[in-house]
């Protein structure tokens, strides 16, 4: 790994700051370390026709495993040990409140809508 590196801005709405940085406190991160982690880890949902091998470790240290499940489990073992039901939940939680984020955004770009006459969330035609 190269200790030369460059700085990264980027700008998101300050609860989305709050969310990250809290998430990244509970992980035991700096910011930076987080948000390098999310993207490596979006980046492997991506094709982008490069020949990425995404079993590769993350170049940068921050999840050289690149496993963010693995660092999870980790983390909510930390304090001690968990039922399988509580693990779950744990892991799971965040999944549901990146989920709920996910649908407030296409909401708000009305990209999808609830429609309870065909229960559940539709894509809109626009």
């Amino acid at each position: 790994m190269s200790d030369d590196r460059r700085s990264v801005k980027t700008y998101v709405p300050a609860e989305q700051k709050d969310r990250w940085r809290n998430h990244a406190d509970e992980l035991g991160m700096s910011q930076s370390e987080f948000v390098r982690t999310m993207v490596q880890a979006g980046r492997r949902g991506f094709s982008t026709g490069e020949s990425e091998n995404p079993a590769e470790p993350d170049p940068s240290g921050a999840d050289p495993r690149g496993d963010g499940l693995e660092t999870q489990v980790e983390t909510a073992l930390a304090d001690g040990p968990l039922s399988w039901e509580e693990l779950v939940e744990s892991v799971v939680g965040d999944f549901e409140d990146q989920l709920e984020d996910a649908l407030d955004a296409l909401q708000d770009r009305n990209r999808v809508r609830y429609n309870g006459r065909k229960g559940g969330y539709t894509l809109t035609d626009e």
